[in-house]
């Protein structure tokens, strides 16, 4: 039995308790049903009606029909189209919130941030569709000019994770829209009535505004058959995938086997350094929040902490007291900032997890134990663990709020052990000394694609690059320079002249 009637947000958002899953322009799913849970409750929220093989197909065919005249719209009306989409993302930000919240998990001051970065990314595409530009380079040659130019790459694929069910979305395709490419969008299929809700948002303001809705298409289904087409499929000029690092292994093998493009955005085992001069106030509620926010399923959760041995005691001890003071329980409740585990698999996780811990010398100081808040819920108690930093099982992400805390005495040490990790997404030194703040920065500090300083592991802002390196996949995603991976350049001479000398002074004659 569904709960779907206790929640009004719902049909605000447009959907029921039964719901097509395949959206190109029309809606589709004749595969199998997808039952959508409340992690809260364990309920069942409403279903989805995936997509078979053959919908798969029909997808790329309506985003191959569409592609030519998108790619063919000036950049500049491309990107108000993106601003539109993001003023309606707006217009539904709360029931969006709350469905996050329900769906996933996360609380909904958390949910509501993850909304507000698709709205900024929109907001950041609009202006750079009027600024994407390429060199004009000198040229050795008397009466000739060099260009770079940047087209589209025509198909691009999106395969996002449940952790942030929007935010990764807005991410790609608020960029690759404005890049002339037209996407289709595979999300979580826990996930799925998130997934449904913003694609129903965007169709409507593309239809509205007169442009093919296939442009942005959708498939709901399981990664083995879904996933599988999108990664196979030699027509997408880019694989976009958010998830594990197993999973991303595989998708580089076969993508990169016929020489397609990847943005991949894979494990975090994030560290913070809390050096000798640090201002412990700041780093304890920095990695208060970094280590149990969204219960420890953000990519850039922070797993490990290293304490200059001064301060170790007492930032433990004040770790330990806040979270026992955290409250755990209904994500949609006001004054809860710990909602459940996303699925019951992630519960096994976390158990199974606490066990291999113990048998490597781990020693749990705080929480440790599956808990009822809520029949039926996939509660944990966020848990802090001492461990030597040289166990195997610190190497390991654990995608669950475990904390593994480890006391150092210099500073060289402390930065060796945040890169001792194969992953290489985020990572934060709190320190007050130049001399450290460089050195993190620099060469032979932090081997991670966003490097803090006085600030958490969590919380990236959209203006700047997203992703990392080493077994995260070396993807990056949002701002900077972000946009080149969704277009393919061309370096073009053009000769004004009427004459034709060759480059380099060659004579051929």
């Amino acid at each position: 039995m569904t709960t779907f009637s206790e929640y009004p947000f719902l049909a605000e958002l447009g959907l029921k308790e039964e719901n097509a899953g395949v959206f190109n322009g029309k809606w589709g799913g004749k595969g199998d049903l997808i039952k959508c849970h409340n992690p809260t409750t364990g309920k069942v929220i409403a279903t989805v009606r995936g997509a078979t093989p053959e919908e798969y197909e029909e997808c790329v065919q309506a985003m191959l029909a569409a592609k030519d005249k998108w790619a063919l719209t000036p950049a500049p009306r491309r990107g108000e189209i993106v601003r539109l989409i993001g003023n309606a993302i707006r217009d539904k930000l709360v029931p969006l919130s709350k469905l996050i919240s329900l769906e996933m998990g996360k609380i909904f001051i958390e949910a509501k941030g993850e909304v507000q970065e698709f709205i900024d990314v929109c907001d950041y595409a609009t202006g750079l569709s009027r600024t994407i530009n390429g060199q004009v380079i000198p040229s050795e040659r008397p009466g000739h000019v060099l260009l770079e130019c940047w087209n589209p790459l025509g198909l691009v694929g999106i395969i996002t994770a449940f952790n942030f069910p929007c935010a990764v979305l807005g991410w790609n395709a608020a960029i690759s829209m404005i890049c002339g490419n037209v996407q289709l969008w595979k999300g979580a299929s826990t996930t799925s009535l998130i997934t449904l809700a913003i694609t129903k948002i965007i169709a409507d303001v593309l239809t509205a505004n007169d442009v093919d809705p296939a442009i942005c298409s959708t498939i709901i289904g399981p990664g083995r058959t879904v996933g599988e087409q999108m990664i196979q499929d030699k027509r997408f000029g880019l694989i976009s995938f958010t998830g594990s690092t197993e999973v991303g292994r595989r998708i580089s093998s076969v993508v990169h086997g016929y020489f397609g493009r990847t943005i991949l955005e894979l494990g975090g085992n994030n560290a913070v350094i809390v050096a000798e001069d640090a201002n412990i106030d700041l780093a304890v509620r920095a990695v208060l929040f970094a280590s149990v926010g969204t219960c420890g399923q953000r990519c850039t959760t922070c797993r490990r902490l290293f304490i200059h041995e001064k301060h170790y005691d007492a930032v433990v001890d004040r770790l330990k007291k806040a979270y026992q003071s955290v409250k755990i329980g209904n994500p949609l409740e006001e004054g809860v900032l710990v909602g459940p585990l996303h699925t019951q698999g992630a519960v096994k996780e976390y158990l199974e997890g606490l066990e291999e811990i113990k048998k490597q010398g781990g020693k749990i100081i705080q929480g440790g134990n599956k808990i009822n808040v809520i029949e039926g819920g996939n509660f944990v108690e966020p848990t802090i663990v001492e461990i030597n930093h040289d166990a195997p099982i610190v190497k390991t992400e654990l995608f669950v709020p475990i904390l593994y805390v480890m006391k150092f005495k210099n500073i060289d040490d402390a930065m060796a052990w945040n890169n001792e990790v194969p992953q290489g997404l985020s990572s934060s030194i709190f320190t007050n000394t130049h001399n450290n703040v460089f050195k993190w920065l620099g060469p032979t500090g932090s081997d991670c694609g966003i490097v803090n300083v006085n600030v958490g592991t969590s919380g990236a802002e959209i203006g700047g690059a997203f992703g990392g390196e080493k077994e995260t996949g070396g993807g990056r995603e949002s701002g900077s320079d972000s946009w080149k991976q969704y277009m393919r350049r061309s370096t073009c001479t053009i000769n004004y002249s009427d004459s034709l000398p060759l480059a380099q002074g060659i004579n051929f004659g």
